[in-house]
């Protein structure tokens, strides 16, 4: 899979791409991710790529030239761009899902008060991490590739994620590790019990408990 995300601020994206499972990915070859600044694609004087709203207003707007001639030189028909924003889709693990079998993502990251109205007809998805607003979209951009990289085949052991919080609309049960006591704080003795049935069973109970209590909201949408 090959990641090209678009952004104003390149930096911000160093450490991320320098550490854990993204830099083992990276160096296993199974992703490339590049980061380009799509100020080198301004025709302007300083580079500029926003200026003021049409109508008055706050803030500043990107413009669509630099952008859209970002897109169209490293879109291939293989390419799904994808809008970082607030009023898109929500993100979700289906979602992720469905990107892994992408070959080629574009990610553009927004800025200042938002978008030129006009670049929404070169992209073909708009995401929204939550229902809140951040100062741009790197940090939406490094979460969509995080969830969709460690899905690649090659990347983490399946059995990694296959019961991963909302990959069967249920929340992760809960793990333990060393030591067995810490502080009257004991480890359930099922899973200390070598019986792999009845740890199977207990972790399911505990998927089906812990999402009634914490998120039933998405046992009622699989019931819908």
């Amino acid at each position: 899979m090959r990641i090209d995300i678009l952004t104003l601020f390149p930096k911000m994206f160093e450490g991320f791409l320098s550490e854990s499972i993204i830099k083992r990915a990276i160096d296993k070859k199974v992703v490339t991710i590049n980061i380009i600044d799509f100020r080198k694609y301004s025709k302007l004087k300083h580079n500029q790529v926003d200026d003021t709203p049409y109508g008055g207003g706050a803030g500043m707007v990107l413009m669509c030239e630099p952008i859209v001639t970002a897109i169209e030189d490293i879109k291939t028909p293989d390419s799904l761009v994808i809008l970082t924003t607030p009023q898109g889709k929500k993100y979700d693990e289906g979602m992720a899902l469905k990107l892994k079998d992408y070959k080629h993502l574009i990610i553009v990251c927004g800025h200042y008060e938002g978008y030129d109205e006009r670049i929404r007809n070169f992209v073909d998805l708009e995401i929204s991490i939550g229902d809140f607003v951040l100062t741009g979209g790197e940090v939406p951009a490094m979460a969509i590739t995080d969830s969709v990289v460690r899905l690649i085949d090659g990347v983490i052991k399946q059995e990694s994620f296959i019961d991963d919080s909302y990959t069967n609309s249920l929340l992760d049960y809960p793990t333990y590790t060393k030591p067995v006591d810490f502080r009257g704080l004991k480890v359930p003795d099922v899973l200390l019990s070598g019986n792999h049935q009845k740890i199977a069973e207990y972790r399911q109970n505990e998927q089906i408990k812990r999402t009634k209590e914490r998120r039933p909201d998405l046992m009622e949408d699989q019931n819908d």
